[in-house]
């Protein structure tokens, strides 16, 4: 299905009306914020009745269901047409940058153990409206949209409506996004790592690693067995070299499991001396936050062995940050994008705290 905004494009065109009737659309969506067609008040009538009966009273394909909000985080659940549930978190910096947190698919299949979307497996694909619509919310709410992250529910490269979504977050004409503040993260589909950095080079890349051993690697993630890590570091290393674009290494330390000093050597062995230019790698250390369906043995790491494996990282030269975590008191932190609708595999409503 085409995005909505080249349906209702082609849909002022087969009506018989002015293509400048499409742009006031535009005005009235991205200039003055206007989410339904009845209140576009530059349109005539007829053609706001003609827009509700086609696309309904509301420019959003989504539903915002419930909020929860803590000093630096709002997590958005949203109920999509067919009344799937995915949610989105808006983080809150103290400079006031603003950054979100959104869903690429409604559950996810690729089981990594410590994720807790993974739990409720695969609901379905979003579209390319679906995910954009997430954005769109909070734009119509007066939220400026400083950063985007393809980091909340799903594995956003096995979905292919995420490059549509990203043409229409970039399309000079509607979001007008810089592809420099969008950032997706991959598990490691090889393929679409590659169809990303060819269509999209300054979007930016965080692959999740979360161990630099192949066999423990398989264990905590199933898709390095179809997608070894050598492999998707490979691919990596053209995106660098070809494009001079800092990748980002995600590492979610999960105490006893993959926080030991033979992991932070591992991991140093892994990502210098790959060439001239490795420093452009950057590690982002990110404290396990528990959730809901993840294995109670899963911890969130005591400062002390955080610390101690930042310095090691930090002394052999690599680019490292623990990346901060927000909402991590209303279940919106890395990994915890579990839905608690989802009780035993069936829709459970969320109340509002």
């Amino acid at each position: 299905m085409e995005p909505k905004f080249d349906q209702l494009k082609t849909f002022i065109v087969e009506k018989g009306w002015s293509p400048y009737r499409f742009k006031q659309i535009l005005q009235a969506v991205f200039k003055e914020r206007i989410d339904r067609f009845e209140r576009m008040k530059a349109l005539p009538l007829s053609l706001r009745k003609q827009l509700q009966q086609a696309f309904g009273e509301s420019i959003l394909s989504l539903k915002p269901v419930t909020r929860l909000s803590s000093a630096q985080a709002d997590k958005v659940l949203f109920e999509l047409p067919d009344h799937n549930k995915i949610e989105t978190v808006r983080m809150i910096y103290r400079a006031g940058w603003e950054s979100y947190c959104i869903s690429s698919q409604c559950g996810c299949g690729f089981g990594c153990k410590f994720c807790a979307t993974g739990t409720i497996g695969m609901k379905r694909n979003l579209s390319a409206d679906e995910i954009t619509d997430q954005i769109l919310y909070f734009y119509l709410h007066k939220h400026p949209i400083d950063s985007i992250s393809f980091m909340g529910m799903g594995e956003a490269l096995a979905n292919p409506q995420t490059f549509v979504a990203l043409k229409t977050l970039t399309d000079p004409q509607l979001f007008n996004l810089s592809p420099r503040r969008i950032t997706v993260s991959t598990i490691g589909i090889i393929p679409q790592m590659r169809r990303l950095s060819q269509e999209f080079p300054q979007v930016n890349i965080t692959f999740s690693l979360h161990s630099p051993f192949d066999e423990q690697r398989s264990e905590l993630m199933p898709i390095n067995r179809k997608y070894p890590l050598q492999q998707a570091l490979a691919l990596l290393d053209e995106h660098i070299q070809k494009h001079r674009r800092k990748v980002y290494i995600a590492y979610v330390m999960l105490p006893g499991v993959n926080d030991t000093p033979d992991h932070a050597e591992a991991l140093i062995s892994l990502l210098q001396g790959r060439g001239s230019w490795d420093y452009l790698y950057q590690v982002n250390l990110i404290r396990y936050n528990p959730a809901v369906g993840t294995p109670e043995a899963y911890n969130r790491p005591q400062k002390r062995e955080l610390d101690s494996f930042y310095e090691r990282l930090k002394e052999a030269g690599l680019n490292v940050t623990v990346r901060q975590s927000f909402g991590v008191d209303i279940d919106a932190a890395c990994g915890q994008l579990y839905g608690q609708y989802y009780i035993r595999g069936k829709p459970k409503e969320v109340e509002e705290k």
